[in-house]
């Protein structure tokens, strides 16, 4: 098992506070991603389960044993990080091999266990190439494989594909969810991309300025935003905000939340709102409308196909009751 409990957690430097009060049960097998912008706590809260940094307050827990004063070699983790952190001067094998010797394992399993691992993540045949001579995807496979190799059920990875390019990151970001569940590994994962979090995580925690903002699956966080900020983060486009003045039975000092994708373009006299034309984006599947209207930020439309429209084009647009957002003057979540 590779049950995480962090209870209490905080990270401070002098007085600057960069993870405050962290609670969080990560069960085993899960697949947790830390999620937010940067400066938000989400790599430091990693780094204390590591062990490389030392927690200012609270408690860290693996399977129910309390790790804080573990040096990192003692905690039983993997890692996986941006860099790669290969070893230039060893080929793929010994570069695979590498953790297996450091834990003084039985070398009579070193070979079976690095050409499995090898075969895992599609490397067999690259075994005898050095880290210069792959690509960036191969590369990152290689430090997926030292991770498995040996064995540990808890595995931390910090950025992994942000050196990736875009189709890269999509063919690497299948690989290691299919690894984690043929693993049955705990993976905790820091990232600052929501496409990551949405598509991998089972559990998604995002953070701001050291807080939680919000704990749940990738449809929790998209469908029920705890505040405007979450609603804001999680989607692409962000969800649309408005001044509740703008929409009748709303009352004051109310932001209301309205998705792209539940706002539908109308007949002029037939619509909720009257906006204007700010740009057209073209995605291939659908177009994107930025729309302009007083009181509100991020509004838009998607219409399928190729539908561009002409900047300064007036359009009404009309939406349902049951499809908004309702926050409060503070930005926390009341209804719908």
């Amino acid at each position: 098992m590779a049950e995480i409990q962090l209870r209490n957690l905080s990270k401070r430097w002098g007085d600057f506070v960069g993870v405050h009060d962290f609670d969080l049960t990560i069960a085993d097998q899960e697949f947790l991603v830390l999620l937010g912008p940067s400066g938000c706590g989400k790599t430091t809260t990693m780094r204390m389960i590591a062990g490389l940094e030392d927690a200012s307050g609270g408690d860290i827990l693996v399977d129910g044993v309390r790790v804080n004063d573990l040096d990192p070699k003692d905690r039983d983790v993997a890692m996986v990080f941006q860099s790669y952190a290969l070893y230039p001067n060893m080929d793929v094998y010994e570069n695979i091999r590498f953790p297996l010797k450091v834990r003084k394992s039985d070398p009579a399993e070193h070979d079976e266990r690095v050409r499995r691992a090898a075969e895992m993540v599609e490397l067999t045949e690259f075994l005898h190439r050095r880290p210069a001579e792959l690509s960036g995807g191969q590369r990152q496979r290689v430090a997926l494989a030292r991770a498995i190799v040996a064995g540990q059920r808890l595995c931390l990875m910090d950025e992994p594909l942000s050196n990736l390019d875009a189709k890269l990151r999509n063919a690497v970001r299948k690989d290691i969810k299919k690894l984690q569940r043929d693993l049955g590994i705990t993976v905790v994962y820091v990232t600052h991309d929501q496409t990551e979090a949405m598509s991998m995580a089972d559990t998604v925690v995002l953070m701001r300025d050291g807080h939680i903002q919000q704990v749940g699956t990738p449809e929790d966080l998209y469908s029920r935003p705890n505040n405007t900020f979450v609603a804001e983060f999680v989607g692409a486009p962000p969800m649309a905000l408005l001044q509740s003045s703008v929409l009748d039975g709303f009352g004051a000092d109310k932001t209301i939340g309205i998705r792209a994708e539940n706002i539908q373009i109308v007949p002029k006299g037939e619509g909720r709102m009257r906006c204007t034309v700010n740009e057209s984006e073209f995605l291939g599947a659908e177009t994107l409308i930025g729309l302009d209207h007083a009181g509100a930020t991020g509004l838009c439309v998607l219409k399928p196909g190729l539908s561009m429209m002409a900047d300064g084009n007036e359009i009404d647009i009309t939406f349902h009751d049951e499809n908004l957002h309702v926050f409060d003057a503070a930005g926390h979540r009341l209804a719908g």
